[in-house]
């Protein structure tokens, strides 16, 4: 239990001192914004290029990790439009809100503190595989399942592909992952002092974003429909990580380290792209909300208990 609380503690430490900061006001509001800008334009931006220029892939199965963490999404966001009509007796059209909230994780803020802090460089490999088409495929789904339930929207599919593509092409996170992989083609080494200042950044960014997140729950609410809420959070903490275990074990047979990464990145919250998507849409955006406060005040006893069981 020890082992579990030097994990845990210090990443959930740190997301209530950037609370804290908000809600006491010993951080002004340019503070908070730059807080958020210097983690998700420069620092973690630098951690990802890093990672993914230098990062030993070895015998990794990207098909394995691919299809545990992605299969597991595609089933959680199945059942999640399911529930939406079937269950909760609302609009298709919610679906896709309702899906992507349960479906995507906090994995730049949280899951990676996590990961990185249970497996260390080990678990780079996975990470990057993981993130270089997390942000891409859920949002092009989300798209393009609001594009086919919604039969009035003006947009072709052609239309919302290519804004789609527009957007992520101007993502920091994106790029870094791009020019990350483009120097991976080169075979070359990154020039010692390069290195270092990567090195500098990367590390500073896991501060920066468990500070922008607490930092963040302090606008969010805790409300909507409280059917709606719970299927959520449920989809999210419970279903999820189960699920992902189970592909990475028992289908894709993936190593241990491996296994852990995906099973921790799929018990992390609901992360605020998911209420970003929903604002867009006008579609059950209190429960989007809702979803990121509430998810992440319980994930830190739902992912104590996860850590304990992977640490056994």
């Amino acid at each position: 239990m020890l082992a579990v609380l030097a994990i845990v503690a210090p990443v959930f430490g740190l997301i209530i001192l950037g609370y804290l900061s908000g809600r006491l006001a010993w951080l002004s509001p340019a503070a908070e914004k730059g807080v958020a800008e210097f983690a998700f334009s420069l620092a973690i931006p630098a951690l990802l290029f890093k990672t993914v220029a230098t990062a030993e892939f070895a015998d990794l199965s990207v098909v394995g990790v691919w299809g545990s963490y992605f299969g597991t999404v595609g089933i959680i966001w199945l059942l999640a439009a399911l529930t939406t009509t079937r269950i909760l007796h609302r609009p298709a059209q919610d679906g896709p809100s309702i899906a992507i909230s349960s479906a995507f994780g906090n994995l730049l803020m949280l899951g990676l503190p996590l990961t990185m802090a249970t497996y260390g460089n080990a678990a780079t490999a996975t990470i990057a595989l993981i993130l270089s088409i997390h942000a891409p495929t859920l949002w092009l789904t989300a798209t393009l399942h609001a594009g086919l339930v919604d039969r009035e929207a003006n947009q072709s599919a052609r239309d919302l592909i290519s804004n789609l593509v527009r957007d992520l092409s101007r993502n920091p996170i994106i790029i870094a992952i791009a020019l990350g992989a483009l120097w991976r083609v080169t075979t070359l080494t990154l020039p010692a002092p390069i290195l270092t200042m990567l090195t500098l950044l990367a590390q500073s960014g896991v501060a920066a974003a468990l500070i922008a997140l607490g930092l963040s729950l302090v606008k969010a609410e805790i409300k909507g429909q409280a059917p709606t809420l719970s299927s959520i959070v449920l989809l999210k903490l419970i279903a999820m990580p189960t699920i992902a275990y189970l592909l990475a074990s028992q289908v894709f047979q993936l190593s241990p380290v491996s296994q852990g990464v995906i099973t921790i990145f799929a018990s992390v919250p609901t992360g605020a792209n998911a209420f970003l998507f929903a604002s867009k849409s006008g579609r059950a955006i209190n429960s989007a909300s809702g979803a990121i406060a509430l998810g992440t005040v319980l994930s830190a006893v739902t992912i104590s208990i996860l850590l304990a069981i992977i640490q056994h």
